[in-house]
């Protein structure tokens, strides 16, 4: 069955990006066409940087469309997965070309290249007004959009950066005459960017590695279920994350003889699904403790 949740959620996203895809095919063009008319390498290299975020968004745009996808026999929680994977990507990607930017301020700055200042901050100024609509497009509320829209949001702010970097230094090289500008502005831009991102990259790992979802606490979780009328002991707990902002847990109940396991079945899924936004549950009630099974054990297994 398709999660009806899932695809409603992706549809903003894939409406969008379209839009910032093209705004950003226009303005590659103009900035690889202004800097090779400039002779301004920092133009070209944002151009690249700008390549590298055209098949960036591609890949977003391919990952929300696999995402969502409905579930299939063999794939019962569907491809829900493939936007984490494209956005896990696209973070790392972010940092690669990082390190693309800072080899070239490098060289930059043993070798500054004399450049049209004058069409380099006019170019820049475009790309600051075409990334930060872009940006207004994809923004949306951090918290509640998808990780494919959020990797996409950081590679147009960084272009923002970017774009606003270059900006600055045709103005410094214009009216100091000092090249070696450009080369320092892009060492901070970089150093930005990683900074936005880690939070990407770290979440995408989180979510393969099935951690625990950063903003729930597993203690929380079992003294709440405990708290349900009936229930004496759970163990076995865990909770992950099937993709952003779909949770799933799965846990073992021992319920008291006299309770109705039905009703503690039901109180346990909605107190899950209102106060913790768990929708993916699994709870397998037990009448008997496994610490009177096993009296070796002492503890609860969390």
């Amino acid at each position: 069955m398709e999660n009806s949740y899932s695809h409603e959620r992706l549809t903003p996203d894939r409406n969008r990006l379209p839009i910032v895809l093209i705004i950003t095919l226009l303005y590659f063009v103009a900035e690889l066409l202004g800097g090779y008319w400039a002779n301004s390498l920092a133009l070209m290299t944002d151009a690249v940087h700008l390549l590298t975020d055209i098949a960036a968004l591609g890949l977003s745009l391919i990952t929300l469309w696999i995402a969502a996808r409905p579930a299939t026999s063999g794939k019962t929680y569907g491809y829900l997965r493939a936007e984490i994977l494209g956005a896990l990507f696209n973070g790392l990607f972010l940092w690669l070309l990082v390190a693309f930017i800072w080899i070239e301020a490098v060289q930059r700055l043993h070798d500054p290249p004399s450049v049209n200042a004058v069409l380099m901050m006019l170019i820049a100024a475009g790309g600051v007004a075409v990334n930060a609509f872009s940006a207004w497009l994809t923004i949306g509320d951090q918290n509640h959009v998808g990780m494919a829209q959020r990797a996409v949001f950081l590679h147009v702010v960084s272009d923002l950066m970017g774009a606003g970097g270059v900006l600055i230094a045709g103005a410094i090289a214009y009216f100091t005459g000092w090249r070696r500008a450009d080369p320092l502005v892009s060492f901070l831009i970089g150093g930005l960017i990683i900074y936005g991102s880690w939070d990407l990259v770290r979440e995408g790992v989180d979510i393969l590695m099935e951690s625990v979802p950063a903003h729930l606490s597993l203690a929380e979780l079992h003294s709440d279920l405990l708290a349900v009328q009936g229930a004496r002991e759970i163990h076995d707990l865990h909770v992950w994350s099937l993709a952003t902002h779909e949770f799933a847990l799965s846990a073992h109940a021992v319920v008291a003889p006299e309770a109705d396991h039905d009703r503690v079945l039901d109180e346990m899924s909605q107190m899950l699904d209102r106060k913790f936004n768990i929708r993916h549950v699994t709870l397998q009630l037990e009448r008997v403790s496994r610490r009177d099974i096993e009296p070796n054990h002492s503890k609860p297994e969390v």
